[in-house]
């Protein structure tokens, strides 16, 4: 019998958390893993959570690429993670640009982070517990979106994250992250500690 009961969801950053940050990703042949991150969403998905993935994308409010290619390159993402039983349940995105872009793009939206809106979104369609979900990320956006509504969060220092990490010490910048980790493969190790204490 499946339960209808809200499980957990680790939010996932996708550009620079679980891929190596290159920039606008145009092309689903540009991706490439970050070492160990498919071990790591395995073992968060062993341990009942959910996997969502929430990026800003606003190289479509730039025009770089449309919304079918980022649709494209999460697909292959999913791909490359299943292929090592790495599950990730959903992704969402956010398109939008409050300076750039045309009129339909160029918004200010409640789903670019650190707006809560893909999570909300996710909550929803996913029935997620957020009293106990985890955000990951290697920017400030990212720990903000999560403090923000009150889930605990991690930032990695690849991707941006550790000239993010200098900036949020330097400039005082608040809310700080709960955690800082060397990458997601990290994270995971500590939230695993965490879980079975």
């Amino acid at each position: 019998m499946v339960s209808d009961k809200p499980k957990p969801a680790v939010f996932l950053d996708r550009d620079g958390t679980i891929i190596e940050e290159v920039g606008y990703i145009d092309s689903p042949d540009k991706i490439q893993v970050i070492p160990g991150a498919d071990e790591a969403i395995k073992s968060l998905k062993d341990a009942g959570f959910k996997i969502i993935v929430i990026s800003n994308q606003s190289g479509v409010a730039y025009g770089y690429f449309d919304e079918n290619t980022v649709r494209l390159i999460n697909n292959r993402v999913a791909e490359n993670f299943a292929s090592g039983r790495a599950i990730i349940d959903a992704f969402y995105f956010c398109p939008h640009h409050p300076d750039f872009g045309n009129k339909h793009y160029r918004k200010d939206c409640d789903c670019r982070k650190p707006k809560p809106g893909m999570i909300l979104q996710a909550v929803e369609e996913h029935k997620i517990d957020l009293s106990k979900s985890i955000m990951i990320g290697d920017k400030f956006t990212d720990v903000k979106t999560g403090k923000d509504l009150n889930i605990f969060s991690i930032l990695v220092l690849t991707g941006f994250g550790k000239e993010e990490y200098q900036k949020i010490k330097s400039n005082g910048l608040q809310p700080t992250p709960d955690l800082v980790a060397e990458d997601i493969h990290e994270a995971a190790l500590i939230i695993k500690r965490q879980l079975e204490n």
